[in-house]
Formats: C-alpha cells, sequence, structure tokens
C-alpha cells in the first residue's frame, strides 16, 4: 500500500500532517477519517482500516487535528467547531487533487465530527461513524473533576490517556453547543452506524440515538466485543470489511476497464502487496477484477485471514485439473455431473522419489473425484487426463523466476 506523507493548511494557517493511503491498483474513491478526542491519524484501528479500504480501491486521507500528533498549532485554542473546520480544508486539499471525498468516516468525536462536516462538503455520499456519541459535550465525562478550574481560570490542565492537554472554556462552551441532531436529520447521504455493545467509553445508547434521528438509507451493525478504541486487529479488520461492503451500495467501486493494448494493463498481472507491515497478511489483486488475501497461521506468527502462499499453489493445482478434466469431458459429452479435487502439499525426502538423493523436495498429492454414470475405461481415461493439466506439467518440470528491482 503506497503512503504519501504530506501536510495542509488547517484551519488557523497551522500545518496539518497527515498520511494518504492509496491503493495498489484503480484509484476507486476517496475516503476522509477523523481520529478520536486527542488520538491521532496513526492510532492502530485509523492505520488498519485505511489499509483494508486502500486494498479494495479506496485512498483514504487521515490527518492530525490542529495541535495533535504531528500537526502544528496549539490544542488548547482548539473546539469542535475548529476540528470541523480543519474537516474541511482536508476535503478542499482532496479537492484541490482530483480526489474529492466521497466518504466520510469519524471515529468517537471524529464520528460527531463528520457528522456535522457532512452538509459542507458536496461530494460525499455516505458517511461512517464508529463508536460516535450523540452529543459532542459526552467527552466532558473525561475531565469532569477539573470543570470548576475551567469555568473559574478560563483554562485547565488535564490528563488525557496519560498526556497532558490544556482545556479551554471556548471548548468547553463550543462543544455544549455543538447539538448533532439538525445535522443528523438533514446528513443527505447514507450513513452506516458501527458501534461495540460493550463500549464503556460512550455507551451503545449513543448509536441508537444516531440510528433513530436518521433517515433512510442508514444501517447500524455492532462490532461485538470491540473495546472503544478498536484496538484488536480482528476488530478493526471486521470493522473495514463492512465498511468497504455496504459503501458499494451508495458509490460505485467499479474497475475501469484498461484501454485495449495500453501499456502496463493490470489485466494479466497478479500484484501482492503488503496489508499488515506487523503480521503476514497480503494483498492480492490479480488483474482489475479478482482479490484475494494471504496469510499464515497462527501457529507461524500469522492471523490466518487467508490462504498460506502454499495454499495458493495446492489451489491452483486443484482447480486446473478439475478445468482439464471438465474441458475434456465435455468435448466427449461423458456423463460426468461433477469433479472435486483435494489437494495436500508435504515436504519429503528426495530419495523416496529419487533413491541415493539426500535433498527435500515437495510433494502434492490429489484425490480426483467423479460423479457420473461413468464406465470404467472413462474413469480411467480421465485420472490421465488429469495428469495434462497444464499447473500439473509445470509443477513437475519446474520453473525460472526472474525478478527485477522495479521502485
Amino acid at each position: 500500500m503506497p503512503t504519501e506523507r504530506i501536510t495542509f493548511t488547517g484551519h488557523d494557517g497551522s500545518d496539518l500532517a497527515a498520511r494518504l493511503d492509496l491503493p495498489e491498483g484503480p484509484h476507486l474513491a476517496t475516503a476522509l477519517f477523523a481520529h478520536c478526542f486527542t488520538c491521532s491519524k496513526d492510532i492502530p484501528a485509523a492505520r488498519r482500516i485505511a489499509a483494508r479500504l486502500a486494498g479494495k480501491g479506496i485512498a483514504v486521507l487521515r490527518f492530525d487535528f490542529t495541535g495533535l500528533g504531528h500537526s502544528g498549532g496549539e490544542f488548547g485554542n482548539t473546539t469542535f467547531t475548529t476540528n470541523i473546520d480543519d474537516l474541511h480544508a482536508a476535503a478542499r486539499y482532496l479537492e484541490g487533487r482530483d480526489m474529492a471525498p466521497a466518504l466520510l468516516i469519524g471515529h468517537s468525536l471524529g464520528g460527531a465530527a463528520v457528522l456535522k462536516a457532512r452538509a459542507e462538503i458536496a461530494s460525499v455520499r455516505a458517511v461512517v461513524t464508529l463508536g460516535a456519541p450523540s452529543d459532542p459535550a459526552h467527552v466532558l465525562h473525561n475531565f469532569s473533576a477539573a470543570l470548576a478550574q475551567i469555568e473559574q481560570d478560563g483554562v485547565a490542565k488535564v490528563d488525557l490517556g496519560g498526556r497532558p492537554f490544556f482545556i479551554s472554556k471556548a471548548f468547553i462552551d463550543d462543544i455544549a453547543d455543538g447539538k448533532l441532531a439538525r445535522a443528523i436529520a438533514t446528513l443527505d447521504a447514507a450513513l452506516l452506524v458501527l458501534h461495540a455493545p460493550r463500549d464503556e467509553t460512550v455507551s451503545i445508547d449513543n448509536a441508537t440515538e444516531i440510528f433513530v434521528t436518521a433517515k433512510h438509507p442508514k444501517s447500524f451493525i455492532t462490532l461485538d466485543n470491540a473495546d472503544h478504541l478498536i484496538s484488536h486487529p480482528s476488530d478493526a479488520e471486521y470493522a473495514a470489511n463492512l465498511i468497504a461492503a455496504w459503501v458499494g451500495h451508495y458509490i460505485d467501486l467499479t474497475p475501469p476497464a484498461p484501454p485495449p493494448g495500453a501499456p502496463g494493463a493490470p489485466e494479466g498481472i497478479v500484484r501482492i502487496s503488503e496489508a499488515d507491515p506487523d503480521g503476514f497478511l497480503q494483498d492480492i489483486h490479480s488483474g482489475p477484477d479478482h482479490y484475494a488475501q494471504a496469510d499464515e497461521p497462527l501457529a507461524y506468527g500469522g492471523t490466518n485471514r487467508g490462504m498460506s502462499p502454499y495454499g495458493f499453489i495446492s489451489s491452483g493445482l486443484g482447480a486446473c485439473t478439475a478445468m482439464t478434466i471438465r474441458m475434456y469431458a465435455r468435448r466427449k459429452a461423458w456423463p460426468l455431473e461433477h469433479v472435486s479435487v483435494d489437494v495436500s502439499h508435504a515436504k519429503i525426502h528426495a530419495q523416496d522419489a529419487e533413491p541415493g538423493s539426500k535433498n527435500r523436495i515437495d510433494e502434492f498429492t490429489r484425490a480426483i473425484r467423479l460423479k457420473g454414470n461413468l464406465d470404467d475405461a472413462q474413469r480411467a481415461r480421465l485420472m490421465e487426463i488429469a495428469d495434462k493439466c497444464p499447473v500439473h506439467r509445470t509443477l513437475e518440470k519446474g520453473a525460472r523466476v526472474s525478478t527485477k528491482l522495479v521502485g
């Protein structure tokens, strides 16, 4: 997944730090991601969701709000309204690159912000909230003990997640006036509400209120046992896959057909790109139309979210075998009703196949089932045909792999 590190100008002229995660293949749509209160663009949930969406053709811009993460400016001078202004600035940046956002995604207070910001971003067709409060003032409970001091002195230093922040009275007053009911009722975009029933930071009652207030089209899906920060990789993966599947109903994610004969056209290319730098998960795009995932089992340090590389080799052999048998039976008009192939892979001592050899070789074992009113001669012939499968021949003869560095 290519990622650009960029900056753009925020609401007060400060430089805001951002990452633009881009698809390896065709760019089908753009999403704008707003992080949670006092978080950053680089929290695991944001990073993982952006990676999964990029793997499905959706570019994602995630940025640090003013005064947070690597962005300039003073957090103590920001409010809920300035967060919305920063979102508008991010949308203008994307528009300037001809990548106007069609999708807004907001996590926690960022979810409240995208609901409010949508009205001024005409390109948006869909909005997703993750663990969002129905009232931005919900965040006040994080520093309720300091509210009296803030009211008296105009500002107070509070501890949030082990980090010190200055919270101003302007922030308190602004967030208290940031009611969302009207913005939700007039959203004019498809809405997906994602929330965990056991969220101890923002209760699921907030999701219910957002969903009930919104007009159709709208969807509400629970994130099961996820925590508020969606910190577990499998929960972030689940949320990302839900978003990608859902948004296709409201945003056209059909890959454009490459022009005939165009150099470098993706047809005929299998592109593999790392999806999780902390593990082994890989995105696989075969030409413009087909997508899969590769991974390693849990026992080998993977997350078991896709077939192993040898699993793909085995599946290629099995699929080619079944296709070759079907092609021959169809040409002969034989009554083959169904064919299935089980393939297993193992490393064996070469001496088992080649007496005297001390090397180890790969052995693929096929178990073929043929269903239909076939006589013994026909079954025997189809088993012979199985050995003529092109992938079988490639594996038996071996292949040459040439490699070049392109970037």
